[in-house]
């Protein structure tokens, strides 16, 4: 007794006695189908939150927008503009404050190089002042940063966004804050409308405009 390629035990040696098939074939091999290189798809785009650009990486490239940080506030709470710091070393408010005599204004230099900076208000309050770890004070528009004006306290004065404007509260910081050029200090603990352009002067050089972005 033999068995033919297709498994049936035949008495018959020269072709199977159930399918007929030659004992001398040989099974035909199926071809195995060679593994199909997987590629990963191309990252998709999403949408920047800040700005609402396509973005591939971490930061957009539009706005700089970090996807690490958290996303600007959005729904019908929000603010329906975007407000920019922009803090400079002005030196005309220095000269203001050397003819008056202002606190601390005979030991206080103007810094020969101050860069512009320029901060992105996310949220609906930020605190002016000077970090510090310590202290526990951690300002959205810190002024600590190098050449740090010192003139200006630790916990300074409150920016608070209301409806799509800002307001301006001075929290009783050492040299006061004022506006637009006057030399007149804002009462503190009140607070005070600003409007785009609006020229906030601390410390003993420092201005910070806040505009519409």
């Amino acid at each position: 007794m033999v068995t033919c390629v297709e498994g049936h035990i035949s008495a018959a040696t020269d072709y199977c006695d159930v399918c007929g098939t030659p004992m001398s074939a040989r099974p035909v091999s199926t071809p195995v189908a060679e593994p199909t290189a997987v590629v990963p798809a191309p990252t998709a785009a999403k949408e920047c939150p800040a700005c609402g650009a396509p973005v591939v990486g971490r930061f957009c490239e539009d706005c700089g927008h970090d996807s690490a940080l958290p996303a600007p506030p959005s729904g019908p709470s929000a603010s329906t503009v975007q407000w920019t710091a922009v803090i400079d070393a002005d030196r005309a408010y220095y000269d203001r404050v050397q003819a008056r005599e202002g606190p601390d204004a005979d030991t206080v230099a103007f810094p020969s190089y101050f860069p512009q900076r320029r901060i992105t208000l996310q949220g609906e309050e930020f605190l002016i002042g000077k970090h510090s770890r310590s202290q526990g004070v951690t300002p959205v528009i810190d002024l600590s940063v190098p050449p740090a004006d010192a003139g200006v306290s630790r916990v300074h004065a409150v920016v608070r966004i209301v409806g799509d404007g800002l307001e301006l509260t001075d929290v009783g910081s050492t040299n006061g804050t004022s506006l637009n050029a006057s030399d007149d200090l804002l009462p503190p603990n009140v607070a005070t409308p600003l409007r785009s352009g609006d020229r906030v002067h601390v410390g003993a050089w420092t201005t910070i405009t806040f505009v519409l972005s």
